[in-house]
């Protein structure tokens, strides 16, 4: 079996095409289609169905594919690795942010490392919780800094570097504000602007709803890719939103204000995700030590 051919077989999977999976790595698609047709030879198995919108994997070739790109990505990292230990600190960092922490926290410790570690650079992917763990668990980030689930997602690692609140929301003035005796109940004929429903602070709010009896949020605004605009709107509307009280404080909140409301309140921890036994570049494991260090003095 070859290399090459492993390569090839989880680019055309990833893929579902053998024109973008050649165009990615590179390739000729004739080159590309002999190595999977060799890996499948040698095997003695069917790892695709082919047909005229692309290839898709048998259910024998989606098994093989788990463990395939397993073993590449592993050997990328240990590829990595040697070359880390030949040049030194120079190197990329892959680092995933959620927006809310994107400038005053990563931005700023980056560039401290900069100036330690002249050679460095970065790849910068900001957005939400979702999306930045399915890009670490694929091996396309190397750590990422987001709110923390209550326990490691399975096949993730996770250390906490300061505590935060969630809070609801609202513009100043906003007619919620001027009840008094204010109960959860009161918010079920509220219009909400959330993130998507596999965000933990989508989750939570709608936890705390259904444990009040209230109904789910009637959610008029979804943002799947970026929290940046929730604010916008909900300064000039009657909107609902779950924000960081980190954000509140920073110039994001400005004219927002928190809904007074104990049980509207959530505790969470701010912190590194990284995937379990995966490997780190000293520059990586430099930037996490930085990190450490400016929320010890900072946050």
């Amino acid at each position: 079996m070859r290399l090459d051919d492993l390569r090839y077989f989880v680019a055309v999977a990833e893929e579902a095409h053998v024109g973008r999976a050649a165009q990615r790595l590179g390739v000729s698609q004739p080159a590309l289609t002999k190595g999977v047709q060799r890996l499948e030879a040698s095997l003695g198995l069917v790892l695709f169905e082919r047909s005229a919108r692309g290839m898709t994997l048998t259910s024998v070739g989606q098994v093989f594919f788990d463990r395939a790109r397993h073993l590449c990505l592993g050997l990328d990292e240990a590829v990595q690795e040697a070359s880390d230990l030949h040049l030194g600190a120079i190197g990329t960092i892959r680092i995933g942010v959620s927006p809310l922490f994107a400038d005053s926290l990563v931005a700023e410790t980056f560039a401290q490392l900069l100036r330690q570690r002249p050679g460095a650079k970065a790849r910068l992917a900001i957005s939400l919780n979702d999306t930045l763990l399915a890009s670490l668990r694929l091996g396309d980030l190397d750590l990422s800094i987001n709110a923390l689930d209550d326990a490691p997602p399975d096949g993730l690692a996770q250390e906490a570097l300061f505590d935060d609140e969630l809070c609801i929301a609202l513009r100043e003035g906003h007619p919620l504000l001027a009840r008094p005796q204010l109960r959860m109940s009161d918010l079920a004929e509220a219009r909400w602007a959330l993130p998507g429903v596999d965000v933990l602070a989508r989750r939570r709010i709608e936890a705390r709803l259904a444990e009040e009896g209230a109904p789910p949020p009637n959610v008029v605004l979804q943002l799947d890719s970026s929290v940046t605009l929730v604010p916008a709107a909900v300064r000039q509307s009657d909107l609902l939103t779950v924000m960081s009280r980190f954000s509140l404080r920073s110039p994001v909140g400005r004219g927002l204000t928190e809904l007074p409301l104990a049980r509207a309140v959530w505790p969470r921890r701010i912190g590194i995700v990284t995937r379990k036994g995966a490997y780190l570049s000293p520059l990586a494991n430099r930037f996490i030590e930085l990190l450490r260090e400016r929320t010890r003095s900072v946050v």
